[in-house]
């Protein structure tokens, strides 16, 4: 029997922080419109990551949802889409 990898939720982000050699912080931004004020409004969130590849601050990455890692980390790096 052959075990499939599961593809988990998919997010594109930036690296803003880099707190030690396999951890990075990443900030995924999603804009919607206001249901109410049809205002477009913009929100952040803040995810750390797993990174065996090197990346630097500024880098937009894509990251997928992994196994539990630590205590706050459950996503790792997929591939780095565009350096800085």
């Amino acid at each position: 029997m052959i075990k499939r990898e599961k593809k988990g939720k998919l997010l594109k982000g930036k690296v803003i922080k880099i707190s030690s050699s396999k951890t990075v912080a990443i900030l995924v931004e999603r804009s919607f419109r206001h249901p109410r004020y049809q205002k477009v409004i913009k929100r952040g969130k803040k995810y750390l990551v797993h990174s065996e590849k090197d990346v630097q601050e500024g880098d937009r990455v894509l990251i997928r949802k992994s196994r539990p890692i630590s205590k706050r980390k459950h996503f790792i790096i997929e591939r780095v889409i565009k350096a800085k």
